[in-house]
């Protein structure tokens, strides 16, 4: 499975910043990161940015398209994968000699020009499904596959940040796998250990994105969904140990038992340990 760690805007318009997330992800333990590219002109509704300041200031929250390159070598450096969100049209095509795939929002799940796009590049595709229905997603992935997508995974994902356990219904995952056959994952908002933990040792999650912060002071940090790296680190540390603790579904001894099988109790009276091993102890 994949753990990706959304930079999102806690970049906070710094390329060293933007480095930093690179080589944080890599370190510990991710195999992909992700950044957002939009601008706010081309986010919002013109009548939105005229009367809303909070909106405006979001100009704040750019990255750069200058630093995309330097994110993809450093990318190529760590040895990880380069997601990255387009949410526009121009963003798709600034994108497409860049990154390892694309990462299509919750938000523009409705945007059947801009799926369009996206299936047509030939990069593995991952479509968040907060806030949509049944029809919606199923309307959304007709579009991708229609347009040439070929490698979709299909995020389940609740819009809120961050959003209660209570509301996390990770139980859809597997209506999403039963629907419509294909690769199913959880975009975390909960900031949650047993959330992610559950979402893959029970729903199967193949991926899990989840939003990292470095050190507090992201842009978006102040809202409650953001891991901070020693906090992702024992939760992917977490969720691979459980990983390894599966083993397989044939019952037997492990060697670590081996030892331990020659004290049960002997069948003839009851007592420990076997018969055999009792002759090494003369009365």
């Amino acid at each position: 499975m994949k753990f990706i760690a959304e930079a999102a805007s806690n970049h906070n318009g710094d390329i060293e910043r933007c480095l930093a997330f690179v080589d944080t992800a890599a370190a510990i333990g991710c195999q992909g990161v992700k950044f957002q590219l939009f601008r706010v002109e081309e986010l919002f509704a013109p009548e939105i940015l005229a009367t809303s300041a909070r909106h405006r200031q979001r100009r704040a929250w750019e990255l750069p398209e200058s630093f995309l390159p330097k994110i993809t070598v450093r990318c190529r450096e760590q040895n990880l994968l380069f997601y990255c969100t387009p949410f526009s049209l121009n963003a798709v095509d600034a994108l497409l000699p860049l990154v390892d795939a694309i990462k299509i929002s919750s938000y523009e799940l409705l945007w059947h020009d801009l799926l369009k796009k996206c299936g047509a590049t030939g990069k593995p595709l991952v479509l968040s499904t907060g806030m949509a229905t049944f029809d919606e997603i199923d309307g959304a992935v007709k579009v991708l596959m229609r347009a040439g997508a070929k490698d979709l995974t299909l995020l389940h994902c609740v819009s809120t940040y961050p959003v209660p356990i209570h509301q996390c219904s990770l139980a859809v995952m597997e209506t999403f796998r039963q629907r419509l056959n294909l690769t199913v994952g959880w975009s975390d908002h909960s900031r949650s250990e047993a959330v992610v933990y559950r979402a893959v040792h029970r729903y199967r999650a193949a991926m899990v994105e989840f939003h990292l912060d470095l050190d507090g002071v992201g842009v978006e940090s102040a809202m409650g969904h953001c891991w901070l790296p020693d906090e992702a680190e024992r939760m992917i540390t977490c969720v691979r140990e459980g990983c390894m603790a599966d083993g397989t579904p044939e019952k037997s001894f492990t060697s670590a038992e081996k030892e331990e099988r020659l004290w049960r109790a002997d069948p003839a009276d009851g007592l420990r340990p076997i018969s055999s091993v009792r002759k090494k102890y003369p009365i």
